[in-house]
């Protein structure tokens, strides 16, 4: 039987005007009021129903109400101000009051149906036991985040470098040890043992949920990779420009840069345990073809993923893995390893050595989070002992390291400090606050490091001796001269236990937000805006370069259709040649051995030639193994070269660069013929591949000034010789 629709309001002005009586004859007169409604709805339904007020009474009552009513009225409703007006009208109109339950006879759940707590496909009823405590970490007085940072350098070394026959007797060889909670000479034991509970705690939580809150929580989190492979090429982006641009624009003690652009010498810098490569992405998407980099990284799934690099011209990467060179396995910790690198590296950079290195080495301590440090030592040692071998004076350093309270791990800092003319311990944003993660940042090596290379590499021959004992090296520079300098060790104490707060800090985040799924971090978009723009970096995803035919991608980078001037010949060196000349001051000649002809390099060994005459046709190299930077354009020839000697010798064919147009977009068009050879010359400089020895060689022609052409016959009687 339907009701009338106001039949609640009725009910709900009875039920008001009831109140009203005293409470002698509050329960008779409230009979009669009951019974007030209108004869054609159920009584019955009607009765149990309406004498039920909601909490929205406010909002339907008579204003005959009086005031009394009004505050009982108003302190109900204020109970529930979290629920908009629309949830408290609709329980009104089921009659809901506060502490009974709803039904007819009022037997509705009288409790707020709380949060789920099920946690990804555990068990039903499953507790988490780490999660049953508090922490009793503050961390929401965190700092507001920034994209600004701050760099700390430690205080300028006045120590001079010590001699092979002081650091002899450094070395300390004792009892082999895999516990962290004793090692309070560098971080004071409350904050040592503090980080410890917190790392714990995490213990027994599955690893995706640890992800999701560690996502939720970190305001710097979805930066992310951005354009670059992955998120370590970020890193790099972050530590440059806060470093000032020092290692993708180095400069002198005068402040004036060591490379251009417009000069000859390349960037050089190495690449070490750092697979699949992010580091060496962003500094050659930075410096493109006016950089070379060296690698070693160990073979297999934590190799170069050269074919991955997007952003960057990955030919201009040269992997090497140590002993055995493409064949070998690139273990950093083998010394017969650092030195195949060390060698290789001095041998293609004209015995100069590297102007930075970069090393990012790591690797999975699951179930032993606490002694990551410990257990990475030796890795630790072997990226300081790369980088002083192959790093030229006046060359920079940055590697990642975990934990700093050994005095192992602190020795070796110190010996940075001994050998560089500034180092820092810098955690950038990008570096997630929860993890033991920094960089040590090194500037300017001293020269006369020698002693400290060769005291390195005999330490690294100590740990592979007693590496499968009980045996260890326990400290590389002894604990009382560390404290004899107080500058370095009162600074070494204050950046572990800074970095150490923020880490308990940023623990104790990621433990509310798993313990509450609705906390959320609100300035993440912001953050990663202000951030990408500051550091000079797009704010773009990452897609692969798309696909493009040889014939539209020339038209693109000529930007004309018109390619009547390119098909102009050089001129032979003839006798009626030689007549037409008046000033040969101003003329340069080179020795072709083949048709002059057009190559266009699409990137990786994606190579077409054009043979210059109409109509515009390109066809890909076939048996050729070169690999050129994408939007190349240059003059060139296909020579027979002989290779090996006696019977050994063979015939191979290379590529020799009359000219340059465009290098890797760089329309060089409008420079001096001189100017266009000597970028030619960097530009083979940075792509060859000495390593390869299966490779198709490329070099440029050697150019003579007219005047001087007697020498090209006097080279020819030495061949002949």
């Amino acid at each position: 039987m339907k009701r009338r629709a106001d039949a609640p309001l009725a009910s709900l002005q009875g039920t008001k005007r009831h109140r009203e009586k005293s409470s002698s004859d509050e329960e008779s007169q409230s009979r009669q009021v009951l019974s007030c409604p209108d004869s054609s709805q159920n009584d019955s339904l009607s009765d149990q129903e309406d004498h039920r007020p909601g909490f929205s009474m406010p909002s339907i009552s008579s204003p005959s109400f009086d005031a009394q009513d009004d505050d009982d009225s108003s302190q109900a409703a204020s109970k529930f101000t979290m629920y908009n007006s629309v949830s408290q009208r609709l329980m009104a109109k089921m009659g809901f009051r506060e502490g009974e339950g709803l039904g007819k006879f009022g037997q509705g759940r009288k409790e707020i149906v709380e949060a789920s707590t099920q946690r990804g496909r555990r068990g039903l009823g499953l507790t988490l036991q780490g999660f049953q405590g508090e922490l009793n970490v503050d961390w929401r007085d965190e700092p507001e985040p920034s994209a600004t940072e701050k760099v700390e350098w430690f205080p300028e070394c006045t120590t001079e470098i010590p001699d092979a026959d002081e650091l002899r007797d450094w070395m300390v060889v004792g009892q082999r040890k895999l516990k962290i909670e004793d090692e309070t000479e560098f971080c004071t034991e409350d904050l040592l043992h503090t980080l410890l509970r917190c790392k714990t705690v995490f213990d027994s939580l599955d690893g995706e949920e640890m992800r999701r809150a560690r996502t939720r929580s970190n305001p710097y989190e979805t930066i992310r990779g951005g354009i670059f492979l992955n998120r370590a090429a970020m890193k790099m982006s972050n530590i440059d420009h806060c470093f000032d641009n020092m290692f993708t624009n180095p400069k002198d003690s005068n402040g004036s840069p060591l490379t251009k652009d417009r000069e000859d010498e390349l960037l050089y810098f190495g690449d070490v345990c750092a697979g699949p490569g992010g580091f060496s992405e962003y500094i050659l998407w930075k410096r493109r073809w006016h950089a070379k980099g060296f690698g070693m990284t160990l073979k297999g799934p934590c190799d170069f993923k050269l074919e991955d690099f997007y952003a960057a011209p990955s030919e201009l990467f040269e992997p090497y893995y140590g002993e055995g060179g493409v064949d070998g396995d690139g273990d950093i910790t083998r010394p017969e390893n650092v030195t195949a690198f060390r060698n290789f590296v001095m041998e293609s950079t004209e015995r100069r050595g590297l102007h930075f290195l970069m090393a990012d080495g790591g690797f999975s301590v699951e179930g032993q989070e606490n002694i990551q440090e410990i257990l990475s030592k030796q890795l630790l040692l072997c990226q300081f002992l790369t980088a002083i071998s192959t790093i030229r004076t006046g060359g920079h350093f940055v590697c990642k390291t975990f934990d700093l309270f050994t005095p192992f791990s602190v020795g070796l800092v110190y010996l940075l400090y001994l050998c560089f003319d500034r180092i820092s311990l810098f955690k950038p944003v990008t570096s997630r606050p929860a993890n033991s993660e920094r960089y040590v940042v090194c500037r300017g090596l001293k020269p006369g490091s020698d002693a400290v290379r060769e005291y390195m590499f005999r330490v690294n021959l100590k740990l592979n001796q007693v590496r499968n004992s009980d045996r260890d090296v326990t400290e590389v520079v002894p604990l009382h001269i560390i404290k004899d300098d107080p500058d370095f060790y009162q600074f070494m104490v204050n950046s572990n236990e800074s970095l150490c707060a923020v880490q308990i800090k940023a623990l104790a985040k990621i433990h509310a937000f798993v313990v509450e799924p609705t906390l959320s971090e609100p300035r993440q978009a912001n953050i990663r805006k202000e951030c990408l723009k500051l550091w000079g970096v797009p704010d773009k995803a990452r897609v692969a370069p798309p696909p493009s035919d040889p014939r539209t991608k020339f038209y693109e980078l000529i930007k004309n259709p018109d390619v009547e001037l390119l098909q102009s010949k050089l001129t032979p060196l003839n006798s009626s040649a030689l007549v037409k000349l008046r000033q040969i001051f101003d003329y340069r000649c080179i020795v072709g051995g083949g048709e002059q002809i057009f190559l266009l390099a699409l990137g990786k060994s994606q190579i077409y030639t054009w043979d210059g005459k109409n109509p515009v046709r390109w066809k890909k190299m076939e048996n050729f193994k070169l690999e050129l930077p994408r939007d190349t354009l240059l003059s060139v020839e296909i020579v027979q070269e002989l290779k090996g000697e006696g019977k050994a010798q063979r015939r191979i064919s290379a590529v020799h660069v009359m000219d340059a147009l465009i290098l890797n977009g760089t329309d060089v068009r409008d420079q001096h013929f001189n100017q266009r050879i000597r970028l030619a010359e960097k530009f083979v400089k940075a792509v060859a591949k000495p390593s390869r020895p299966d490779m198709n060689p490329i070099r440029v022609k050697e150019v003579y000034r007219l005047e001087e052409m007697e020498k090209i016959f006097v080279r020819f009687d030495r061949c002949s010789l």
